[in-house]
């Protein structure tokens, strides 16, 4: 039976380029494992966008000068450039500025208004006298009164992970001049939260297949009880509020970018010209929703997004939400308002997409925090990647080409009757055991444990270089021909194995090799599955997969740091 994979990827605000930190929590991850599923043969639909209605793009925006719209849609351009040069494979990556996300959301509010899951409340928020403006989430700042970290926004502690509202903050201060805002009634929607805790923890409970520093964040917050939350605010940028009364404000950001998963299901279901193709993923019980996000994030994909699921009726609850940890920096907490950031355009200027697709698989923040440095990024290129992985593959398929007049040894070459033979007989089963590999690493991709799967890959790759070793078809050819091919032909049906199992951690090497093998079309297309290598395929003359990089180039990049994005 074909899988239903539904992939919703966090939406990045357009404020800013993308950095090392977003790709290791939130972006490589669902790209492995939507690779994976398509080259299974699952339905995979994979969605994101930029979060062009976030206070951080208005609050950027002013200080630089310009229009809100103005700053997303450049920022938003960067993405697209940033996705297609990294193999960030989204079926559609949108934004929340279109007509139908507008729709969507408002389609969801008032939905949940007539089911009374909404209700209005005059509350007290914080205004600037100096601005002459009401303070919204990111507008101010404050002491956290969970944690006491001094940098708490309005509407959440970076620290804590806790959500916040602007009158639960200590010492509040406009962010934007400093001042001290006083508090005015002004009327808001607010939902409900409250009502779903009950429901919330049995459902939470049930989810044993959560990684579990998600599934104990969760729990914790939830045991700790639920309060309701404003989703309008006061503000002039973002998503209109349809109900009379309102047009000066707009629903909260928090509120309306999650629904973005469901807008952007439907925006993708109309652009293939199928409108209701969305229902296969939302409303098919089969199907399977998983959320891929930072861990600042959890509480919104885990609590808040199903309990407004749960209000709305009628659609899946997230599967999985396969949070990961952060990612630091040479030892350093990464941080944007210091750059203390590797850029994801400035890295794709000077270097490959693969090997930092490799190093960030490798050492990915699945339960911990990681380290990004570049002495290991250097050391894993040139050792792994370039002496392991692509020198097997390089000595293999020069030796053969060179040797068997640049195709995959024949029968004849090998001293069997026919292909059949080759298929039955023990050496083309591998004399390694892919099998097993090919196995074990479905289980591990299957559950979101990607840096378990890539190193079991390449445990693939160090057994094929000690079966050479062994073999030496290289000094075997001049006694014993037929040795030699047998042993080149295992060689080659491993290294065939690994250009499907890597696939998904390295799809531009992967291709190369797909080619260089003399397969035709994508390696996606040809399954997850060990295929059968045809004797006397034609082979293309190999060249490096991967190349060796200067260890100069470590105090280069990390005198960078701090510098910021070069534009």
């Amino acid at each position: 039976m074909v899988e239903r994979i539904f992939i919703g990827v966090a939406w990045p605000y357009a404020d800013g380029p993308l950095h090392l930190g977003h790709i290791a929590g939130a972006y490589l991850p669902p790209d492995i494992f939507a690779r994976y599923h398509r080259a299974r043969g699952s339905e995979v639909l994979m969605v994101s966008g930029s979060d062009q209605h976030g206070t951080p793009i208005t609050l950027k925006a002013e200080r630089e000068g310009k229009k809100p719209q103005e700053m997303a849609s450049y920022y938003h351009q960067g993405f697209l450039d940033s996705w297609q040069r990294l193999g960030i494979s989204f079926d559609l990556f949108t934004t929340t500025g279109t007509a139908n996300h507008a729709a969507v959301s408002q389609d969801f509010f008032l939905t949940l208004l007539n089911k009374g899951y909404i209700y209005r409340a005059t509350v007290s928020q914080p205004f600037c006298p100096n601005c002459q403006r009401f303070l919204s989430d990111r507008y101010i700042e404050g002491t956290c009164p969970y944690c006491q970290s001094a940098g708490a926004r309005g509407d959440q502690c970076d620290d804590c992970g806790k959500p916040l509202n602007p009158a639960e903050l200590t010492g509040p201060r406009c962010s934007f001049c400093g001042g001290t805002p006083e508090f005015r009634d002004s009327e808001h929607f607010f939902f409900r939260l409250s009502v779903f805790q009950d429901r919330l923890l049995d459902w939470v409970r049930r989810q044993t297949h959560w990684r579990l520093n998600v599934l104990n964040f969760t729990l914790r917050y939830l045991e700790g009880g639920l309060k309701d939350r404003a989703i309008t605010r006061d503000i002039d940028w973002g998503v209109s509020v349809p109900v009379d009364g309102f047009e000066g404000k707009r629903l909260y950001v928090w509120f309306e970018a999650v629904i973005g998963y469901l807008s952007a299901a439907k925006e993708w279901a109309q652009l293939r010209g199928d409108e209701e193709k969305w229902r296969d993923y939302w409303q098919d019980s089969t199907a399977r929703i998983y959320n891929f996000i930072g861990k600042d994030n959890i509480v919104f994909h885990t609590i808040i997004w199903p309990a407004m699921l749960m209000g709305y009726g009628n659609l899946n609850l997230p599967y999985d939400i396969p949070a990961n940890e952060f990612l630091t920096i040479e030892g350093r907490k990464l941080s944007t308002s210091r750059n203390w950031a590797v850029w994801l355009p400035d890295y794709l200027e000077r270097y490959d997409p693969d090997p930092l697709r490799y190093l960030l698989s490798t050492g990915m923040p699945e339960t911990s925090d990681t380290n990004f440095s570049w002495r290991e990024f250097v050391r894993r290129n040139n050792d792994e990647l370039v002496a392991t992985y692509g020198n097997l593959v390089h000595r293999v398929l020069a030796f053969t080409y060179r040797s068997f007049n640049g195709c995959v040894p024949t029968c004849e070459d090998m001293g069997v009757k026919n292909t059949q033979e080759i298929k039955h007989t023990q050496y083309t089963q591998s004399e390694i055991n892919s099998f097993t590999i090919l196995k074990n690493m479905d289980e591990l991709l299957s559950k979101c444990r990607f840096k378990q799967a890539i190193m079991e890959a390449m445990s693939l790759a160090h057994e094929a270089n000690r079966y050479l070793e062994e073999k030496s078809p290289w000094k075997v050819i001049k006694e014993d021909r037929q040795a030699a091919a047998k042993s080149l032909y295992v060689a080659l049906s491993v290294i065939s194995q690994l250009k499907t199992v890597l696939y998904p951690f390295l799809p531009f090497s992967s291709q190369k090799l797909h080619e260089f093998l003399g397969f035709k079309g994508n390696v996606e297309d040809d399954g997850w599955e060990w295929h059968f290598l045809p004797p006397g395929q034609k082979l293309l003359p190999p060249q490096p997969l991967f190349s060796k990089l200067d260890e100069g180039l470590i105090e280069e990049e990390v005198s960078r740091l701090g510098q910021g994005h070069n534009k």
